[in-house]
C-alpha cells in the first residue's frame, strides 16, 4: 500500500500527494502552490511527509484552519481526518484509504467475498500453479466487482484497479513488497516497521512510500516468506534467514529481539549478469585493469575479492568468473545462491541452516571439504566468513590453483588480517606465523572494492601478495589503485583517476606463458628510471 495522501471534498478528489521526505506541499489560493483553491487563504496550510507519516501544519496563523472546530498548529494524519480550511471542509486521507466509510466497508465486503470463493471445496481441489492461481483469483475478483458495479460508482477506474492489484498482492504474494521487488533499480528493501519501508537505489537510501496495513499484516508477510522453506519465526525463534524464489536474501527479526516492531531486510538477487564490460560502463575500473584481471584468471592465479557490505564483491566475482574456460569443472560453494556462472560445467553447492529442531545444518566449511573430493578444476566460494577460510587456503596450496573467493574487509591489508582471524576460527590452534605463511603462499591477488560516499562502487586497488617479509608479516604490492581528486560540484559525484602503481612480480612469467598483459607497465618502468 503506497502512502499517498488524498484530499477530498464531499467525496470529490481535490488533490493527492506522493510521499517524499523533505518536500513541503502548500495549500492556498496563491499562484504556484501545490494545492490551489481560491476559497483558501493565500497560504493556508503546509503538508509534508516525515518518517512514515503525513503531517499538516497551519501557516495562515488566524485560526482559520480547524479540526473539530478547534484551531491547531501541527497535526499528524494517522487516519482519514476532516479539516476545515477557511470554512472548506476537506477530508485528508493518507495511506491510500478512501475517506468515505461506506466505500471502506465496500472494500472489506469485496475482500470477504473473494476469500469465500477461494475457500470453496471445488476450488481447493484444483491443482493450480501460483501463476494460474493469480489469473484465476483476478478473474473471480473482476466478477465480484462487476456484480457490485452500482455500488462502486464512488471509485475512479484507477482507484478500483489499484485496489484490485493490492488485494491480489496481499492474498497471494508479498503485499506492498511486490512492486518494490519488481523494480529492477532497487537493490535492497529495508522494512523498519509497518509504516516505513526504505529502499536502496543507486547506492542511496530513500523512503519508498509503501507501507503495511498494521503489524499483523507485516507478520503475515514474513511468515509467508519463511514457512514454505520449512523455517519458523516466533518468540522462541525470533530471527531467521531465508531466500525468495528469485534468490533474493531475506533476514527477519521480530520482538523481543526487535524492540520496536518486526523488521525485514531483503537483498535483491539481480536479474542482470554483471560483466567487466558493464563495470567499465559504470566507471568501476579501467580497460587495463580488466586486461590484467583476465590474465590473472586465465593464468590460474588465486584471487580474493575484498570489500565492505554492498560494495559489489559478488558482482565482481561473477564478472571475473566469466574469464574461466568452458572446458573446466567449476564447483561453487555459497551460503545463499547468488553466483551466476555461465560455463556449461558448473556444480553449485549451498549451505543449509538447521531446521526447527536445530538439526540438519550443513555449514560452508563442510561443503568446501566435500568439494575437494569432487575433482574440481576451480573452486569458487561465495564468501569466507568462518573456519572454511583454512580449508580454502589449503585447497589453494594443494593443486587447486585459480580459485576465487570473497572476504569482508576495508583494504588489502585488512583482508590479510581478516583471513588470519577466520583461520583461527577453525579451532586448529595454529601459530600466527604458520597462518601468515599459508596466506602468503596461497593468495596471489587481492582485489579491493568499495562503495563510495556518492553511492558509486569502484575497484579502489588491485594488490599482489608477494610473500613473507623478514619480520614475519605478509608483503603486499599495489598494482593498480584509485586516487580521488575531488567531487563534481553539479552532480556531487566523486571524481578520481585509476592509476598503475607497480608491475606484478610475476609479469615476466605471464608474458612468457603467452598471457596478454597490459602494456601500461612500460610507461611505469620508464618513470621509475
Amino acid at each position: 500500500m503506497i502512502n499517498v495522501l488524498k484530499i477530498y471534498e464531499d467525496n470529490n478528489l481535490l488533490a493527492q500527494f506522493v510521499p517524499e521526505n523533505g518536500k513541503i506541499y502548500v495549500a492556498g489560493s496563491a499562484s504556484g502552490v501545490a494545492f490551489m483553491d481560491k476559497r483558501l487563504k493565500p497560504e493556508q496550510v503546509k503538508i509534508f511527509f516525515n518518517n512514515g507519516f503525513w503531517f499538516v501544519e497551519d501557516i495562515a496563523g488566524d485560526d482559520s484552519s480547524c479540526i473539530n472546530h478547534q484551531p491547531f498548529f501541527r497535526q499528524p494524519l494517522l487516519e482519514p481526518t476532516e479539516i476545515s480550511l477557511n470554512g472548506v471542509l476537506c477530508n485528508f486521507s493518507p495511506a491510500n484509504s478512501y475517506c468515505n466509510s461506506q466505500n471502506n466497508q465496500l472494500q472489506q465486503e469485496i475482500s470477504r467475498l473473494l476469500q469465500e470463493r477461494l475457500s470453496r471445496r471445488e476450488f481447493q481441489q484444483q491443482m493450480l500453479s501460483l501463476d494460474e492461481l493469480g489469473i484465476y483469483t483476478r478473474q473471480i475478483l473482476d466478477e465480484i466487482c462487476d456484480s457490485l458495479q452500482e455500488k462502486l460508482t464512488g471509485f475512479s477506474p484507477e482507484e478500483l484497479e489499484d485496489f484490485k492489484v493490492t488485494l491480489v498482492h496481499d492474498l497471494l504474494h508479498l503485499g506492498p513488497l511486490e512492486p518494490l521487488l519488481a523494480d529492477d533499480s532497487i537493490t535492497e528493501i529495508m522494512v523498519i516497521d509497518e509504516n516505513r519501508i526504505y529502499v536502496e537505489k543507486g547506492g542511496k537510501l530513500s523512503l519508498s512510500g509503501y507501507q503495511f496495513k498494521n503489524v499483523d499484516h507485516l507478520m503475515r508477510i514474513i511468515e509467508r516468506i519463511v514457512t514454505p522453506l520449512g523455517r519458523r519465526i516466533d518468540t522462541s525463534s525470533p530471527m531467521v534467514d531465508a531466500r525468495l524464489a528469485d534468490g533474493s536474501r531475506v533476514n527477519a527479526v521480530i520482538p523481543p529481539l526487535a524492540a520496536d516492531a518486526p523488521c525485514l531486510t531483503i537483498r535483491k538477487f539481480g536479474k542482470k549478469i554483471f560483466t567487466c564490460d558493464m563495470l567499465l560502463k559504470f566507471s568501476s575500473l579501467t580497460e587495463d585493469m580488466v586486461e590484467f584481471a583476465q590474465a590473472c584468471v586465465m593464468a590460474r592465479k588465486n584471487i580474493v575479492v575484498s570489500g565492505g557490505t554492498g560494495s559489489g564483491k559478488t558482482s565482481l566475482l561473477n564478472a571475473l568468473s566469466a574469464f574461466i574456460g568452458n572446458g573446466e569443472r567449476i564447483i561453487t560453494v555459497e551460503d545463499s545462491l547468488e553466483l551466476k556462472l555461465q560455463q556449461p560445467h558448473v556444480v553449485r553447492l549451498e549451505a543449509r541452516p538447521a531446521n526447527a529442531e536445530g538439526q540438519g545444518a550443513v555449514p560452508i566449511r563442510q561443503l568446501v571439504i566435500n568439494c575437494l573430493r569432487m575433482r574440481p578444476d576451480r573452486i569458487v566460494v561465495g564468501e569466507c566468513r568462518g573456519g572454511e577460510a583454512l580449508d580454502m587456503l589449503q585447497a589453494m596450496n594443494t593443486g587447486h590453483d585459480g580459485s576465487l573467493t570473497t572476504v569482508h574487509a576495508n583494504s588489502a591489508a585488512d583482508a590479510i588480517a581478516r583471513m588470519e582471524t577466520l583461520v583461527l576460527m577453525a579451532g586448529m590452534d595454529l601459530p600466527l606465523p604458520a597462518i601468515r605463511s599459508q596466506i602468503a603462499s596461497a593468495v596471489d591477488i587481492i582485489v579491493q572494492t568499495s562503495r563510495l560516499s556518492d553511492g558509486s562502487r569502484k575497484i579502489i586497488s588491485i594488490t599482489e601478495v608477494v610473500g613473507m617479509k623478514p619480520d614475519g608479516s605478509v608483503e603486499l604490492r599495489d598494482i593498480f589503485r584509485f586516487r580521488q581528486t575531488g567531487i563534481d560540484k553539479e552532480t556531487r559525484k566523486i571524481t578520481g583517476v585509476f592509476e598503475p602503481v607497480l608491475p606484478p612480480t610475476f609479469l615476466e612469467k605471464m608474458e612468457i606463458a603467452g598471457f596478454a598483459v597490459p602494456h601500461v607497465w612500460n610507461a611505469v618502468k620508464e618513470e621509475k628510471k
